[in-house]
This record gives C-alpha cells, sequence and structure tokens, in this order.
C-alpha cells in the first residue's frame, strides 16, 4: 500500500497555506467558495479554507517538505529515535561499570552467593554454571583494576554522547549529524563483524543489519560525499519538491511584472 505522506503529515499537522505577491502564481493557489476563501497547501497540494499562514514573494515561500523529502525525514526520525534509545542505554551501562569500579568487592561477594544458590537449579536443568561463557566473562571482570573500570566507563560515556548527537542532529534533519551519523556507524561495523565470529545472536544481526542499510540509505538519499550529484544536486531535489511543485501543478510561474 502506498503511503501518501503529504496528507498523512497535513492531517497531524495541519495544512500549510501562503499567499505569494506574484499575481498569476497568487490567482492559481486562491479560491473563493460558498465557505469563504481558501488557499491551496504547499505540502498536499489541497486548498483549505481560511487566511493563508504567510504571504510574501514566492521566493521566501517556507520550504515544505514534502513526498520523497518527508518521507526520508521520516526515516531520519525513526533513525533518531533509534539513537536515542541506544545512547542512553549505552549511559545507564557506564554508570553502571563506574559504581562498579567503586564497589567490586561488595559486588563479587553478591555475585558468588547467588552463584551458590543457583547453582544446584541449573544444575537440574543440566546447565553448568561454572563453564558458561556468561558467568567466566563477569567473573573475569572482577579481576579488572579500578583505572580500567573507569576508563571504560568513560568510553561508554562518549560513545554514548556521540548516539545523542547523532539523534538530535538527525531528528532535525541537519546535514552535518548525516556524515556523522555514516562515518561514525561504518567505523564500528568491523567491530560488530568481528563479534559475529565470537559470538551469533539474532540481535546481533539484526543491529548489523541495520546498521549497513543506515550507512547505504543515508550516503545515498542525502547524496553525501559528492554520491549522486552531492549537496547541490541535494539542495535542488528539496527545492522542486517544495514551491516549485506546487507551481507546476498549478500551472503557473512566478509573475515578474507583480
Amino acid at each position: 500500500m502506498k503511503i501518501d505522506w503529504d496528507r498523512r503529515t497535513c492531517a497531524r499537522r495541519g495544512h500549510v497555506t501562503y499567499a505569494p505577491d506574484e499575481t498569476l502564481l497568487r490567482e492559481r493557489l486562491h479560491a473563493e467558495t460558498a465557505l469563504g476563501t481558501a488557499w491551496r497547501c504547499l505540502r498536499c497540494g489541497d486548498f483549505a479554507l481560511g487566511d493563508p499562514y504567510g504571504s510574501g514573494p514566492a521566493a521566501r515561500a517556507p520550504l515544505v517538505p514534502r513526498g520523497k523529502v518527508l518521507r526520508d525525514l521520516f526515516i531520519l526520525r525513526f533513525l533518531a529515535v533509534e539513537r536515542a534509545v541506544r545512547g542512553v542505554f549505552i549511559v545507564l551501562v557506564a554508570v553502571a561499570v563506574w559504581k562498579f569500579s567503586n564497589s567490586r568487592g561488595a559486588v563479587r561477594r553478591l555475585f558468588d552467593e547467588y552463584l551458590d544458590v543457583f547453582r544446584p537449579v541449573f544444575r537440574h536443568f543440566h546447565y553448568d554454571l561454572d563453564h558458561s561463557p556468561v558467568v567466566g566473562t563477569l567473573q573475569k571482570t572482577f579481576g579488572y583494576r579500578h583505572s580500567t573500570l573507569t576508563l571504560v566507563a568513560v568510553l561508554l560515556l562518549a560513545y554514548a554522547l556521540v548516539e545523542l548527537v547523532e539523534a538530535v542532529g538527525l531528528w532535525y534533519a541537519k546535514r552535518w549529524a548525516e556524515y556523522l551519523t555514516v562515518v561514525a556507524t561504518a567505523a564500528f561495523l568491523p567491530l560488530e563483524v568481528y563479534e559475529l565470529t565470537e559470538h551469533i545472536s539474532w540481535l546481533k544481526i539484526a543491529t548489523l543489519v541495520l546498521n549497513i542499510l543506515a550507512v547505504v540509505y543515508i550516503a545515498l538519499a542525502k547524496r553525501l560525499f559528492g554520491l549522486r550529484g552531492g549537496r547541490g544536486a541535494f539542495e535542488e531535489e528539496r527545492q522542486s519538491a517544495s514551491l516549485l511543485e506546487v507551481q507546476e501543478s498549478a500551472g503557473a510561474r512566478s509573475d515578474p511584472q507583480a
């Protein structure tokens, strides 16, 4: 089913109308009805009753995302939410590591006590906790120095900060955030592949696939690094998908004599 991104957005946020000074274009975007004056929406193209939300030269009309540009914005905001959730989770992990580094002895004693309690239960289900990779990894962390764990916490916080900055930038469709997302995500792809060679899980596979798709999609759709014409072609696409497209659909061009 094809999604009408323009009308979907107008249904949620309302129409965006504009009264241009140019006579011919103004006539095309304006209509008198039995219910009153109506203006054509710059996003969906439908006529909306009431006074326009803005007026002035056509060149100063608001740049309203529509069509493919609007769909791209929706995908960017989905990625922004995913980055924000991941960033918050990493912050929580960093805090946990930092607290653990300051009380390793107490945590280790508590861990050993619970391990003694659960060992017979897991043995009943033919699972040896003493040879569990997860338990072994946790036991190794108890031998790490305080400075090492503190460094890990700091690095995790730095990584979380990058994720949160990406989230904010992607939500507002900032071009620098798109570059940052592509570079940072691509830099961690080899590490994710290496983790799969150590232990395969559906979560790791899904994360790797999502990150690869994000890198490819953003780089191509946003024409980064000179791809598909670069920034110039990207800005031209944005312009043609906004007011100019409305002008063409209305069958008029700006009137230079107005």
